[in-house]
């Protein structure tokens, strides 16, 4: 037996032992003791209760899980990882959340062969997202899919084609979109409360610790590697590239951009009314030559459109914000400023006191999704709203890899006749996780 085995019967024998008399009252209550039937992937009915599998499940996923399976109708029935003590680990926090030990599964297509399953939270390093939702969406099931979306601008798009000819809902981690305070936010700047708003700023301040530059080294025990690397370039085991590191290269992740600020220039163009702009300059620099990570610490952006302007900025070295945050959105307006983040928000430059109360945010953006699994509706944060978002992030990556401004064409996805920019539109899939082309256009 191994070890997950082991923890598995181990768990369930406890709950057998201490559980028995309630489930003798359940039998008499309600004729039947366990799980639903399995339902047919995407026709759940409003009464049914949902079947999810959790795909990456160390930290944001095993978050996911856990808040998951204290929703009502919603059993987390799976929970997949390469990395065994992280399955482990991610089993024992569940217990404490549900009644029953989910499957674990170190292959996520294992998980997705299960046709009893509705949907799946997918929690993994940027680089696969692109394949998993694919593969997900082709196997029946509704998608969570953490931010950014995907890890290039090509592989979103695609993600999106395949969703829409499957019919599948999907919904982005984007969840200040279901965070009552931030549309009230939205709602006060597009409605003229601050006049009329020329410039949006976003940021993320963090005094981040260095990883170092460590040496490859052997694979640890209980880890496929090789399945972790999946799309990307094959590169030996370095743990400076791995767990949580893999932000900050190239290979896996998309910078400090893709971590906070898919969040907050999402709020910046939602509160201006605006998709995606035709220039972006960047300028930054790389973390010193002794570091593992390739992404930049230091980084401004500017995303022209034709009347407004976003500006974005991260500094991983100081804990020093802007407008005293460490994080937030802001909207200059000409009759005021409101200032937004998980905190609240604040209007500034009026004579009126205007301010807003933290909202509840994570849990309320699951349960979006579910309602929408159930009622087979959009979510409050669809593929393409998350798609829209996180291009703004692979655009100013793209420009300050590239050392210029670019111009995009927000119609036709690309950059015109600008060959060195659109080679990094899309990025090549290692075999055999190539994606089939599927055209989509925003």
């Amino acid at each position: 037996m191994n070890t997950d085995d082991f923890l598995d019967a181990e768990m369930n024998r406890r709950r057998f032992l201490g559980e028995g008399a309630r489930s003798a009252a359940g039998v008499a209550a309600a004729g039947v003791v366990g799980w639903h039937a399995p339902a047919v992937a995407g026709k759940t009915s409003p009464a049914d209760r949902l079947r999810v599998g959790v795909i990456g499940v160390r930290s944001q996923g095993k978050t996911l899980a856990v808040e998951s399976a204290q929703l009502p109708g919603v059993d987390v029935v799976a929970l997949c990882d390469v990395d065994a003590s992280m399955r482990q680990r991610a089993a024992r926090e569940l217990e404490k959340a549900q009644p029953r030990v989910p499957r674990r599964f170190a292959d996520f297509r294992h998980l997705l062969d299960d046709p009893s399953i509705d949907a799946v939270l997918i929690a993994t390093p940027d680089h696969w997202h692109a394949a998993m939702t694919v593969l997900a969406c082709q196997a029946g099931k509704d998608v969570y899919i953490e931010k950014p979306v995907a890890q290039t601008i090509g592989d979103g798009n695609r993600m999106l084609a395949f969703a829409e000819r499957e019919q599948r809902v999907v919904q982005c981690g984007l969840q200040q979109r279901s965070g009552t305070h931030f549309r009230s936010a939205v709602e006060l700047v597009r409605g003229g409360m601050i006049g009329k708003v020329r410039l949006a700023k976003a940021w993320s301040v963090h005094r981040r610790q260095p990883i170092g530059r460590k040496p490859d080294s052997a694979v640890p025990v209980g880890i496929d590697y090789d399945l972790w690397q999946g799309p990307a370039p094959e590169r030996p085991f370095n743990a400076g590239r791995f767990h949580y590191h893999w932000r900050w290269c190239w290979d896996y992740g998309t910078g400090e951009l893709g971590n906070w600020g898919v969040h907050l220039l999402d709020i910046a163009r939602w509160g201006l009314g605006v998709e995606l702009p035709d220039r972006v300059a960047a300028t930054g620099s790389p973390r010193p030559t002794e570091q593992t990570s390739q992404t930049p610490d230091t980084l401004t952006v500017q995303y022209a459109y034709p009347d407004v302007t976003i500006l974005w900025e991260h500094r991983l070295w100081t804990p020093h914000g802007n407008e005293g945050r460490a994080t937030g959105t802001a909207f200059y307006g000409d009759e005021g400023t409101l200032i937004v983040d998980r905190s609240g928000w604040k209007v500034y430059d009026r004579s009126e006191s205007l301010t807003a109360d933290a909202s509840e945010l994570k849990r309320a953006h699951l349960s979006d999704f579910y309602e929408a699994v159930r009622q087979r509706t959009q979510p409050a944060c669809d593929l393409r709203t998350g798609q829209i978002s996180s291009t703004l992030c692979h655009l100013g990556n793209i420009a300050f890899r590239l050392g210029r401004e670019v111009r995009f064409d927000p119609d036709t996805q690309d950059f015109g006749n600008d060959t060195e920019a659109n080679r990094l539109l899309s990025r090549e899939h290692r075999s055999p996780w190539e994606l089939p082309e599927l055209e989509y256009s925003l």
